[in-house]
């Protein structure tokens, strides 16, 4: 069984999405110790929107299938509201969560800023 899982993202993360064919996340970057997929759409969007259009101009959210078995590794976190919550995948894990990937990452959403 699969469990789909969102991802909000900005115009880097994307072309690097994109580049992998669209089959797995980048690597973390020094400063992000962890990759954090969001469990359903309405808090993908939300922080598409907010944060990523404010931060880099636009916001994307894409949408893909995990092995379910190997997302009880990490539990969920609750960071806000009942809606507002993510996984948290230490960055070291990346390399495996991308290989339980179940089919390609699909972008569902952009969101451009607007004036």
């Amino acid at each position: 069984m699969t469990r789909t899982l969102f991802r909000p993202v900005g115009p880097a993360e994307l072309k690097l999405v994109a580049d992998s064919n669209w089959t797995a996340f980048p690597p973390r970057l020094p400063e992000q110790p962890i990759f954090y997929p969001v469990e359903n759409e309405t808090y993908a969007r939300q922080i598409a929107r907010d944060w990523n259009v404010k931060s880099s101009g636009t916001g994307y959210v894409l949408r893909f299938d995990v092995d379910e078995a190997f997302l009880r590794a990490y539990p969920v976190h609750q960071v806000g509201a009942s809606i507002h919550r993510e996984l948290w995948v230490p960055a070291e894990d990346l390399d495996a969560f991308n290989a339980h990937i179940v089919g390609p990452i699909e972008l569902i959403a952009t969101y451009p800023e607007t004036e």
